[in-house]
């Protein structure tokens, strides 16, 4: 569509951007309630509040630009209105504003006002009906984050992805909850709680409440159905007196039946030792099976001959305790026989040739106030031996080595990742939900809701429907309950509680794990995870709005046709979330393949098309990054071909905590995505940083992790571009940058300044934004620049702006950044602190006067900010360098506040610009050289300065002889 009218938007101008990041940190934290996440686990989701952040940016017009000052606004007027709209995105941010209608219909309204303004200038040209806003895609939907939050911000929203795991989450995200809106739950009302029924007839039901309440009532009457037949594999254990002689702890429980929350078990493989070959010996992380104070409790292993068993101690555990049987990190234990070592080798060797075997450590049972630890005894484990699946998931688990560890000790399928109990109680639970979806129907009809007999795939909204959606979330709660019901799970001895499996994007080993009993109201129990996977469905949107999700090829996919675009693509070389999901698939795929079998035509999630550069699938490095290139070429072509002209397209990409060195910002896989952006047509108009993700390792030990994630704004890059040479490219990057970086520092003083932590990706923007509107940049030799040279050039340009040397400060802070970058804090020869200081017009003498250094005993040393004194008069100080007042200030901020370092730098408000741009270039000297010490005052400086500059003009009004701030 040629001659589009589009204003830029405001993500293309500036963001609150320390507002959004804090919030997308407060979310990532543990404990803060329900949350849409807790659906069904995926792997690195955006923050919800940092999508829709980014989304409501991508949707309003700027004030500035092509309708803001030049159209008659002054660049003040711009701000001001700017402004407005970040306190929108300060409120719409916040956790507990999620559902807030009024926060979300004002940003509904601003949306729509621009939408009226845009299509205002595009009067009578297709697409641009000002009553009705475009609808947004995802082509790459994950984990539904995204999707959510357009369709929360009022947007009819679509999702796709390759992966069927993700596609049914996203299925539960946006596409179920607007058909029920407003529905009554129709399930049967656990009896516990049937003194509630006449409250619970005269509610009135918002939203998704009707529906997440029927999630839960029918989870309870699986619950119960399955304790009809399977109780007896979790039986209650009667505290004997024998139990009890050895034990004191245990009298107040004499001839009770305590309820057994968990089993712990220790894997086992055949002692080394001939004497001992036929002893399967324990491999074993920990004996401690509580450190809770008042609680502690551990395994004592008992050897009686050629044989051992295992009996519970209370009290402090031994020190030997600590480690069980294990010796170094990795497969390496010593024989509880022989205290001999056995070798990783040795340990896979047995496990893999089906030598390798479990024996019983220890029951935890429920006490009074708290857990009830028990030796195990032969009718336990007889019990979980004796059980024999009807099916067990035979897919095969991943070679990739970097994430799936159980393959190399015989652990090479799903189905063995399971005890049979678990298998035959999984199994239960998965037939039940048919069962449940069968009752949800017949109860939904009785309860009036009208049915046409179509399923929810088929575009139903009535009692089959209903029946279909309940079932959807029903299997969710099965996938959970294998999460946290596999012999991977470990015993968390200091929450004294069973660990789910995907704590990190890995199937690791674990030795000794925990086997928690499904059937009770505990961690790793069905009903605790039902019960709040329908406390998270109220944490969806309430909109009634349609949203859709398909299973779809990026590369291929023609739903994006002029719609918004935000997306969060594969990240280069990172794990396949088509392995790491054949987990859930396997079970989701028995639970629902009837009602969705569009969904589910496969046995195992399908990985070829799967963007992601993984040499092991491709037979080489080079041959997966070609892979690579050219599928996310196309998947972004076609994005750029159909995405709908007035609006950007945000595109999320996460880096790793390597991505950044000496040369700048810039790694294979960064590089690569973005050559792939503009291979496709893609140029740049914008680069955010969001610090979203959490600390954790996405590959396992000693890879990367993700540090943060950036948000590239992105549009068409115009037919007729043209080319242009190198020079003709520096000479136009020489000019524009400064202007930006002056922005992005907020020596404007019309926005908050960016973090120093954040600006080497936030300045790639204007630099790639050059870059990518010209159709090629040409070498002398007329070979096309690469995006590594541009990236080279763009970097220099930001560090040769923030440089002290080419920006004219004093002598003295000008040999101090030298010397910084040499020497740091420690010594060096007065000799080459002489010359240094004569080539920068000073002398060492005038430097150590200034106060910044110490000079003796023919050795130099620049003051650490700690060494300056703690009295400090600015007016005092004749010569005052900028070096000296930049750690003067971190001095003053890091032992008496902000408010204090505000008074200060209202005593020299002629430095605070320069003291701005110098910690902004030490912040990026000191992380690019890997000194998280000292660059982490720079950027808390700077993090500060917005409330050190209030601070400052509040202790200058007091003051009206102070100069006025810049």
């Amino acid at each position: 569509m040629s001659n589009i009218k589009s204003p830029k938007k405001l993500i293309e101008v500036a963001l609150p951007l320390d507002d959004i990041n804090a919030e997308a940190a407060y979310e990532k934290m543990p404990g803060i309630g329900s949350h849409p996440r807790g659906l069904h686990q995926w792997w690195a989701r955006r923050p919800l509040a940092a999508a829709r952040a980014v989304l409501f940016a991508q949707m309003v017009n700027d004030p500035g630009g092509e309708r803001g000052y030049m159209a008659g606004l002054t660049k003040q007027q711009a701000a001001a209105k700017r402004e407005v709209l970040f306190d929108i995105i300060r409120d719409l941010v916040k956790w507990e504003n999620s559902n807030n209608e009024a926060v979300l219909e004002r940003a509904r309204t601003a949306i729509r006002q621009s939408w009226r303004e845009t299509c205002a200038m595009n009067k009578g040209k297709p697409g641009f009906d000002p009553e009705q806003l475009p609808a947004f895609h995802d082509p790459f939907a994950g984990g539904g984050a995204i999707p959510l939050e357009a369709q929360r911000l009022g947007l009819e929203s679509y999702a796709s992805d390759l992966n069927p795991v993700a596609v049914m989450i996203n299925k539960a995200m946006i596409e179920i909850p607007p058909k029920f809106a407003g529905s009554r739950p129709v399930g049967p009302i656990p009896k516990e709680e049937a003194k509630d029924t006449p409250d619970l007839l005269k509610r009135q039901w918002k939203g998704a409440e009707g529906l997440a309440e029927d999630v839960r009532r029918y989870g309870y009457w699986m619950r119960e159905e399955a304790k009809k037949r399977i109780g007896h594999l979790y039986p209650e254990v009667e505290i004997t007196q024998e139990m009890a002689a050895s034990r004191p702890d245990l009298l107040p429980y004499l001839g009770k039946k305590l309820t057994v929350i968990a089993w712990l078990w220790a894997r086992t493989v055949k002692s080394p030792n001939p004497q001992f070959s036929h002893v399967d010996v324990p491999l074993v992380s920990s004996f401690v099976l509580s450190k809770k104070k008042g609680n502690e409790a551990y395994v004592q292993p008992v050897i009686e001959g050629d044989s051992y068993r295992f009996e519970v101690k209370v009290g402090t555990p031994p020190k030997e305790a600590e480690n069980g049987t294990k010796l170094a990190r990795g497969a390496k234990f010593k024989c509880l026989m022989t205290d001999s070592p056995m070798e990783s080798d040795y340990i896979k060797e047995e496990c893999f040739n089906g030598r390798g075997g479990a024996r019983l450590m220890a029951l935890v049972a429920e006490g009074v106030r708290g857990r009830v630890y028990l030796s195990p005894f032969e009718d336990a484990e007889k019990i979980a031996r004796t059980c024999v699946p009807s099916w067990k998931p035979t897919t095969a688990l991943s070679d990739d080595k970097r994430a799936f560890w159980t393959p190399s000790y015989g652990l090479t399928t799903y189905g063995d990742l399971f005890t049979p109990r678990q298998l035959v109680a999984l199994n239960t639970f998965s037939d039940l939900v048919q069962e449940a979806r069968t009752k949800a129907i017949a109860d939904a009809k009785a309860a009036g809701m009208p049915d046409d007999g179509r399923g929810i795939a088929s575009g139903g909204t009535g009692a089959t429907a209903y029946g279909d959606a309940i079932a959807t979330y029903l299997a969710f709660a099965v996938d959970r309950s294998a999460d946290f019901n596999n012999s991977c799970c470990r015993w968390n001895s200091s929450n004294e509680k069973i660990m789910n499996l995907f704590g990190r994007q890995a199937i690791p080993m674990t030795w000794d794990f925990g086997e928690a009993n499904i059937l009770e109201m505990v961690v790793g129990g069905f009903s605790t995870g039902h019960v709040y996977q329908a406390s998270c469905i109220l944490k969806l949107s309430n909109s009634k709005i349609r949203g859709s999700a398909f299973p779809m090829d990026a590369q291929t996919q023609t739903i994006s046709q002029n719609k918004v675009i935000s997306t969060d693509p594969p990240y280069y070389d990172n794990i396949g979330y088509a392995d790491l999901s054949d987990f859930f698939y396997v079970w989701m795929r028995r639970s629902l393949r009837n009602i969705y079998p569009e969904v589910f035509p496969t046995m195992a999630v399908p990985k070829a098309e799967e963007l992601v550069a993984t040499p092991y699938r491709h037979g080489s490095k080079e041959k997966a990054e070609a892979f690579f290139l050219s599928g996310m070429t196309g998947a972004m072509h076609n994005l750029a071909e159909q995405a709908h002209p007035a609006f950007p397209v945000t595109i999320y990409y996460a880096f790793k905590s390597s991505d950044t060195d000496d040369s700048g910002t810039g790694n294979t896989g960064w590089e690569t995505f973005l050559a792939a952006l503009l291979t496709a047509g893609f140029s740049i108009t914008g680069t955010w940083p969001m610090r979203s993700e959490q600390e954790y390792r996405m590959i396992g030990m000693g890879s990367n992790a993700l540090a943060s994630s950036i948000v590239l704004v992105c549009r068409k890059r115009d037919a007729n571009a043209e080319e242009i040479g190198r020079r003709e490219f520096l000479n136009e990057l020489h000019e524009t940058m400064p202007g930006a970086l002056r922005d992005m520092l907020g020596l404007d003083g019309l926005r908050s300044p960016i973090a120093p932590v954040d600006l080497a990706q936030a300045a790639i923007g204007p630099g790639m934004e050059i870059f990518s509107r010209y159709k090629a940049v040409l070498n002398a030799d007329g070979t096309p620049m690469t995006v590594h040279e541009a990236m080279i050039e763009i970097n220099r340009e930001i560090s040769d702006y923030l440089n002290p040397d080419g920006a004219g400060f004093d002598p003295a802070t000008l040999f101090c950044n030298d010397w910084f970058q040499q020497y740091g804090w420690s010594e060096g020869p007065f000799g080459v602190a002489d010359t240094l200081a004569r080539a920068k017009g000073t002398s060492v003498d005038s430097v150590k006067e200034a106060g910044v250094i110490t000079a003796a005993g023919g050795k130099v040393q620049l003051l650490n900010w700690q060494d300056y004194p703690e009295e400090y008069d600015p007016a005092a100080d004749r010569s005052r360098p900028v070096w000296e007042a930049c750690h003067h200030l971190i001095r003053v901020l890091n032992r008496q506040g902000e408010t204090a370092a505000g008074e200060l730098l209202a005593r020299m408000p002629e430095s605070a610009e320069e003291i701005r741009q110098l910690a902004y270039f030490l912040y990026t000297l000191c992380e690019r050289r890997n000194n998280a010490a000292d660059a982490r005052y720079y950027n808390e400086l700077m993090t500060s300065w917005h409330a050190i500059i209030g601070a400052s003009m509040d202790a200058a009004a007091e003051k009206p002889e102070q100069m006025e701030l810049l």
